[in-house]
């Protein structure tokens, strides 16, 4: 920091906020630490009594916090996101499409762990909407040093710490068990409800099979929606460990791999997700679906509607955070649950 004359400070950073005070009018900072001394604003500077200032001096490994804020943002940054107007050493990371967003968590703490810089994001694997703030970066000083921005880039490597994915085009076909429905004894009110969440993802519904409890209509149904072209089977229905409810084997017998059936998810623990061998998911849905805001399936759809391979490891960390707290006004997305990973 040092002392020059005001009318010699076009180009250099201010050090300090500069109050502006006029009696019974305005009391505000006219100038904030940071700023870059333009031609026009020097008037301004001499007709509230600064006719000298303290800036910046510039030093060779050092950056102004601007400077660093920039490094930092391209850590972040990646397809389908762009940066706000940098101001004050702080920059943010706005979603330019929905879909996916995910931080390759361990980096982030390693960067975060460096003095004088931070980046604060969403949580991991969130859905959000174009326009949304997915994370911020920050520098504390007003000049740093550039080798602590060099290893934040160290740590980053070649791959920004995070992506936002687009959701897929995809058809999901979906198969109803239960005789009750079946049989027209009861409405199906659970396939509306799927739908709906489908929906949230542009994930559309080709065809619709309700089928009676028995292991081989089960299976017919799954292999037909399969052969017509479904990307994604999601079935509803006899989920459950009674000895009458038998989707789970029959998805077993269909010829899916099964990834898990039973989740550490509350509500959602008799969740069942496989993989046929080309890779198209297949969900068992417990009936909590049906009648709970969120659940396990509003967890792991996001990550399916993205394309994002879902494997076992995943779904045993989802118990930290899995417990739904069932609140009397659901805030979700926006609440702790399944945050923890």
């Amino acid at each position: 920091m040092k002392k020059i004359a005001t009318v010699d400070a076009i180009g250099h950073v201010i050090c300090h906020d500069i109050t502006r005070i006029i009696k019974d009018v305005v009391k505000d900072v006219a100038f904030k630490k940071g700023h870059v001394v333009k031609k026009e604003d020097i008037p301004v500077l001499l007709s509230i009594g600064k006719e000298h200032l303290y800036v910046w001096e510039k030093k060779e490994g050092m950056l102004h916090e601007n400077e660093a804020a920039e490094i930092l943002y391209e850590i972040c940054n990646n397809e389908n996101v762009k940066p706000s107007e940098v101001k004050e050493g702080k920059i943010e990371v706005i979603a330019d499409i929905d879909g996916l967003f995910r931080v390759d968590v361990k980096k982030l703490d390693m960067i975060n762990e460096l003095d004088e810089i931070m980046i604060a994001t969403r949580h991991t694997n969130y859905p959000v909407k174009k326009g949304e703030i997915l994370a911020g970066t920050r520098v504390i000083p007003l000049i740093i040093e550039k080798e602590k921005l060099e290893k934040a880039q160290k740590i980053a490597g070649d791959m920004p710490i995070m992506e936002l994915l687009p959701y897929k085009k995809m058809k999901a076909g979906i198969v109803t068990t239960g005789s009750e429905v079946y049989h027209g004894r009861i409405k199906d009110t659970f396939t509306p409800v799927v739908i709906n969440k489908l929906n949230q993802y542009e994930i559309s519904v080709c065809d619709h099979k309700i089928v009676n409890d028995e292991t081989e209509m089960i299976i017919n149904a799954i292999s037909e929606l399969k052969k017509n072209g479904a990307d994604l089977i999601v079935c509803t229905g006899g989920m459950s460990v009674d000895p009458d409810d038998l989707t789970p084997s029959s998805i077993r017998k269909s010829g899916a791999k099964i990834i898990c059936y039973g989740a550490p998810v509350l509500p959602g623990a008799m969740f069942l997700l496989g993989y046929f061998e080309d890779g198209t998911p297949i969900m068992g849905l417990p009936g909590c679906v049906m009648y709970s805001n969120a659940t396990i399936f509003d967890l792991v759809l996001p990550r399916i509607a993205a394309g994002i391979s879902v494997t076992k490891s995943d779904i045993s960390k989802m118990g930290h955070g899995g417990l739904c707290l069932r609140c009397t006004k659901c805030t979700y997305p926006r609440c702790g649950f399944g945050k923890g990973v």
